[in-house]
């Protein structure tokens, strides 16, 4: 709650949508802090959710086919192959399947987007690689003698990500961009926000 607020203190605006792991703090803060922002479920840790559930011996198998789940074009298409993976494991896996079932459509909002953009939302992966650099760095010092030296380093580390990132191409051109706020998306966007606080309430 507290980061939250404080981005949003800083001036942090026009949200279209939050990933991040299931966490119910997390959740409760966004629903708090940014109530028409709607969650998307990290899939990445998802699977490993539903996995995790599952025999061991039916692991392999079910990660396969809820990464096929998970790059299905549509969202009628995924919804088929959900189906068909809940009949196959409900007899062998049945946490597993009530986990798919009960979070399937919070790790789906990506699919509001273009295609184009899913992939770079649908996981937050991003932010766990950037989080995995800061603590190597962190290791090679060990013992840092004031905060002020901590956020010197970590400042000149997300410097440099930053300088990375720019010199990439972007993900959204400015008129990208503008045709997506234009669009009905970030309407329908809102309307599942809504959606999740109301369950999250009940």
């Amino acid at each position: 709650m507290d980061f939250l607020l404080g981005m949003k203190i800083c001036g942090l605006t026009g949200l279209v949508m939050i990933t991040s792991d299931a966490h119910d703090g997390i959740l409760n803060a966004i629903g708090k802090v940014f109530p028409t922002v709607p969650w998307q479920r990290c899939q990445f840790h998802f699977i490993r959710n539903i996995t995790d559930k599952a025999p061991k011996k039916y692991q392999a198998g079910l990660q396969t086919e809820l990464q096929e789940l998970f790059n299905c074009k549509t969202l009628a298409e995924a919804r088929k192959v959900r189906d068909r993976i809940m009949a196959d494991y409900r007899d062998v896996a049945e946490p597993a399947v009530t986990c798919l079932d009960e979070g399937f459509e919070s790790a789906m909002t990506v699919m509001l987007l273009p295609a184009s953009l899913r992939r770079f939302y649908r996981t937050s992966n991003q932010i766990e690689r950037l989080n995995k650099e800061l603590k190597r760095r962190s290791k090679v010092i060990g013992v840092f003698p004031n905060e002020d030296s901590v956020l010197r380093l970590m400042g000149s580390v997300l410097i440099e990500r930053h300088d990375a990132i720019q010199a990439a191409r972007a993900v959204f051109s400015k008129d990208s961009l503008a045709m997506l706020l234009k669009s009905d998306v970030p309407a329908k966007l809102i309307g599942i926000a809504e959606e999740q606080r109301r369950l999250r309430a009940a």
